[in-house]
């Protein structure tokens, strides 16, 4: 397969469980300050450091990502849904490299809360040597004490103090969403009775 030639690629992948304004600030973020060409967002299919499945199905959060992704100038891809088995970050890197990429035009994005726990992920170290990984900061969690090397890039930025945990609690809760996600995704979450507390049927 021939390289792909001028192209920097992004990747922000995770459970999606939902997609948040964070997820979105944090590749923004990455974008801007790397000059990247496309951002992917990729729901992951099992999320191999969760210890629970997601609670919005796989179709729910490729859905609600695919929203978020037109809201913000991004693709979303289905590539990790695809595969059965767990959602391993350096499997979804080869793949990459079997479409035509390099590692040096990946830049693999996430938090440095997430950045801080590599060490436990599944084929580390070497997974590190197939792209670039971009470690942009988090309420709470600066990244001037991580592990640092070559193709690990650090982005400094501003994100919003947003989770999945919080969203869904809030939903369970009859509260407010609207400034933590995008307004479609707030639609579809509320349209599909997602994260919302299971009827309780009265017996006579």
């Amino acid at each position: 397969m021939p390289m792909v030639s001028g192209n920097r690629l992004g990747i922000l992948g995770g459970t999606l469980d939902p997609i948040h304004n964070g997820h979105l600030e944090t590749a923004q973020a990455a974008r801007r300050a790397l000059a990247l060409d496309r951002v992917l967002l990729l729901p992951a299919h099992t999320p191999p450091h969760r210890s629970s499945e997601p609670r919005a199905s796989a179709f729910h959060r490729f859905a609600m990502a695919a929203l978020a992704a037109s809201t913000a100038g991004m693709e979303v891809s289905d590539l990790e849904l695809r595969r059965d088995g767990p959602s391993y970050t350096s499997m979804t890197l080869e793949c990459l490299h079997a479409d035509g990429y390099a590692a040096s035009q990946l830049y693999f994005i996430l938090g440095a809360d997430a950045f801080a726990e590599i060490e436990t992920w599944y084929d580390y170290p070497r997974l590190l040597d197939l792209g670039n990984f971009v470690v942009v900061s988090r309420p709470g969690f600066a990244t001037a004490n991580l592990k640092s090397g070559p193709g690990i890039l650090r982005v400094i930025a501003d994100t919003p103090d947003v989770s999945s945990t919080e969203i869904r609690r809030r939903v369970g809760a009859g509260e407010s969403i609207d400034e933590m996600v995008p307004g479609l995704v707030a639609d579809h979450i509320h349209r599909h009775r997602l994260y919302a507390p299971a009827a309780v049927t009265a017996v006579l």
